[in-house]
């Protein structure tokens, strides 16, 4: 697969390249109930009942702005990672279009774009190419449906748990469908025998771990529970992935349900503690991988600031993105707060966007070494200047 541009523009690929996690928080996560200055008069103002941080939430040291920043008090886990230094708060960011519908925004932040809905690959497709050029496949995509993300690669599977990948159809079979697929060069068949060699390889890379099974570090402690079924048995695939040290480069995860117009008082609690829960146990599975590892977590856009009258809050602007591993340098916030006056607010409603996602998603791909210039999978991206601090 050729990208048109010459081979000295990428970094050539080695055993040093990391993995990329992509969690996708898709419904526009509250960012604001999730991490906010509970000393805003604003903020109190705008935020009736439960859906303010009170000053029982979980206090946080950062240096980004003089202000009491609170996180929501079921992300108690999550606090564990940020004083652990682990884990990185980037406030107001997002992406600067002003769309709120939820396909558009989704869209164009997995084709690494701001306005182009028209480009032909996402952003990992276009990393992918800067360096995979074997026959094992490298990028996961955990469910039914691959994301925007992925779009146009080839090198690429949807799983939604191990036993997906398990052929246990006994030798004749197996010979039969490697002939049948490399009879012929159609993509039909190129994708098959690309199948069938990676799960094979795969399974011989599996390092004793079960297809079947999956048994986590004891210092892992899953939230199985709803809502958190789905999202516990998706991270403990990639972690098994990763143990098995089978050339995973790229996962990606859905975690949906935050589009919460309604009785968010009763269902954002539950998010948050699954989704803090679960992170966290993946982190502690994987802690032999923390140098390898590299996760974000993104939505397409927060909400508004004030409430609604259905106990919710309608489609917004600025949110919160994460970055976790052990390269980050955790325990702060970063990006630039804006404010919750009227005045500072996009269009008098909604938190501003002062971090565009490309930029915290250009800096971990720059200095971990992943790609030499941004512009290459964030076409006409010409606003990173070097990125954050958030990567070591």
């Amino acid at each position: 697969m050729t990208t048109g541009l010459g081979s000295d523009y990428f970094l050539t690929e080695d055993d040093s390249r990391e993995t990329i996690v992509i969690v996708f928080l898709r419904g526009g996560m509250d960012g604001l109930n999730f991490l906010a200055p509970v000393d805003d008069s604003h903020y109190r103002a705008a935020r009736g009942g439960k859906m303010a941080l009170q000053e029982d939430a979980l206090k946080i040291n950062q240096n980004l702005v003089q202000a009491d920043f609170r996180l929501h008090p079921e992300a108690y886990a999550l606090k564990e990672l940020y004083e652990n230094k682990s884990l990185a708060l980037i406030h107001a960011a997002g992406l600067t279009n002003g769309t709120r519908s939820h396909f558009e925004a989704q869209d164009l932040m997995e084709l690494g774009s701001n306005s182009d809905k028209n480009l032909s690959q996402g952003w990992l497709t276009r990393y992918l190419q800067s360096f995979h050029k074997g026959n094992i496949v490298p990028a996961y995509a955990i469910g039914s449906i691959p994301p925007a993300s992925l779009l146009g690669s080839m090198e690429q599977m949807n799983i939604t748990e191990m036993k997906n990948l398990s052929l246990d159809f006994g030798p004749d079979l197996i010979n039969m469908l490697s002939e049948m697929y490399g009879a012929g060069n159609s993509l039909v068949h190129r994708s098959g025998k690309g199948a069938l060699q990676n799960i094979a390889h795969i399974a011989k890379s599996s390092k004793g771990l079960s297809f079947d099974s999956y048994t986590p570090d004891k210092s892992a402690d899953y939230y199985s529970s709803w809502p958190g079924e789905e999202l516990s048995s998706s991270f403990k695939t990639v972690a098994q992935l990763i143990k098995m040290e089978a050339g995973l480069k790229i996962a990606t995860i859905d975690y949906d349900g935050w589009d919460m117009h309604d009785n968010q008082e009763w269902k954002f609690p539950r998010w948050i503690q699954a989704l803090s829960w679960n992170l966290n146990a993946f982190y502690n599975d994987i802690h032999a991988y923390h140098k390898k590892v590299t996760i974000v977590l993104m939505t397409e856009f927060g909400r508004r600031l004030k409430a609604n009258k259905s106990g919710g809050t309608d489609h917004g602007h600025g949110s919160v993105m994460m970055v976790l591993g052990g390269n980050v340098n955790g325990g702060n916030m970063y990006g630039s707060w804006p404010g919750l006056a009227n005045e500072q607010l996009d269009n008098g409603v909604d938190l501003a966007v002062t971090t565009d996602y490309r930029t915290v998603l250009s800096e971990i791909m720059v200095k971990r070494n992943l790609v030499k210039d941004p512009q290459m999978i964030f076409p006409k991206f010409n606003e990173y200047k070097g990125g954050l601090g958030i990567i070591r």
